[in-house]
């Protein structure tokens, strides 16, 4: 039985809330990925972005996706990229199971409204047509990625976590 719980999907899609929660729940770690490119860095993902670039970012997304998928018994939050750099998943897979956190374009838009400037890919006029275009771009990959897609449109993180709770029990039996 592969022991993580990996959280992949577009930002805004609750990864890092309902991680939380299911680390909690299961009492297992958290591991947030742009949190430990942050704390391994230094520097905000903003400003990696602006000072290096996307492909200095992806670059080092790779490295702790490596290094954290070696883990035991945790609960993975990934970036929105993760899925675009196929290693990335394969990495994951070895001991985790997949789940998409899948949401709707206007959904989405409704939780990164308060901190879209955190955002880098967002930056831009008319972030909506961004997200639309991002997401589009990634529907195949997360897809194909995950091994159980869950639809965050009506749910609130608690239920999505008991959702990803009541999968990952049944697989474990």
């Amino acid at each position: 039985m592969r022991e993580n719980i990996v959280l992949i999907g577009f930002m805004g899609t609750g990864k890092t809330t309902v991680g939380r929660l299911l680390a909690k729940k299961f009492n297992m770690k958290f591991i947030d990925s742009d949190d430990e490119i942050i704390r391994k860095t230094g520097m905000s993902i903003n400003k990696i972005f602006e000072k290096y670039g996307e492909e200095y970012f992806r670059n080092l997304e790779k490295i702790v996706i490596e290094e954290i998928s070696k883990l035991d018994g945790c609960v993975i939050a990934t970036g929105g990229g993760v899925v675009k750099d196929e290693r990335n998943i394969l990495n994951l897979k070895k001991k985790g199971l997949i789940f998409h956190l899948n949401g709707s374009v206007s959904k989405i838009k409704e939780n990164l409204e308060s901190e879209i400037h955190k955002r880098p890919l967002l930056n831009c006029d008319n972030y909506y047509e961004k997200i639309k275009l991002l997401l589009e771009e990634r529907r195949e990959l997360y897809k194909r990625a995950s091994d159980f897609d869950i639809n965050i449109d009506f749910l609130s993180s608690n239920e999505v976590a008991v959702k990803i709770m009541e999968i990952y029990n049944s697989k474990k039996l």
